[in-house]
């Protein structure tokens, strides 16, 4: 059993927004203990930083997530709970312990591809970008 401080981490996941103090994990346990999880409202009239953030961090979410489960461990209660109840969601309500850093939370697709769609967007698989090629097609004359 692990001790009662532990806290499992994310390896690759960001440590917070770059170039800002807007934090996405904990270096270490809380020593007065775990902070549980709640819902906080987000407002239509926030920062735009702020918005740009709540992208970044769903965005390492789902990149290094999916639609799985995964344990709560070192992400910041704080920034997950801008997302609880709507984005991310308890992966088994039932045996859910807000308070537990191996709480198990996954991503609510349904609410998050309409909160943030260009999170979702998948690319035209028909759609050319490749630069090298001109106008006169792939072998630059148009014989």
């Amino acid at each position: 059993m692990p001790p009662k401080d532990y806290m499992p981490k994310h390896k690759g996941f960001p440590g917070r927004y770059p170039g800002s103090d807007y934090q996405f994990t904990l270096r270490r346990a809380n020593p007065r203990g775990v902070t549980p999880l709640k819902a906080l409202e987000r407002y239509k009239d926030r920062k735009a930083v702020d918005k740009r953030v709540d992208a970044a961090f769903i965005t390492a979410i789902w990149e290094m997530f999916g639609d799985q489960p995964f344990e709560r461990g070192n992400l910041d209660a704080g920034r997950i709970s801008w997302f609880w109840g709507r984005e991310l969601v308890p992966a088994d309500p039932d045996n859910f312990d807000p308070a537990s850093y191996e709480a198990l939370i996954q991503v609510n697709v349904k609410v998050a591809q309409v909160t943030f769609p260009e999170l979702f967007v998948q690319d035209d698989p028909f759609e050319d970008d490749d630069d090298d090629e001109d106008d006169f097609g792939p072998y630059g004359d148009d014989d």
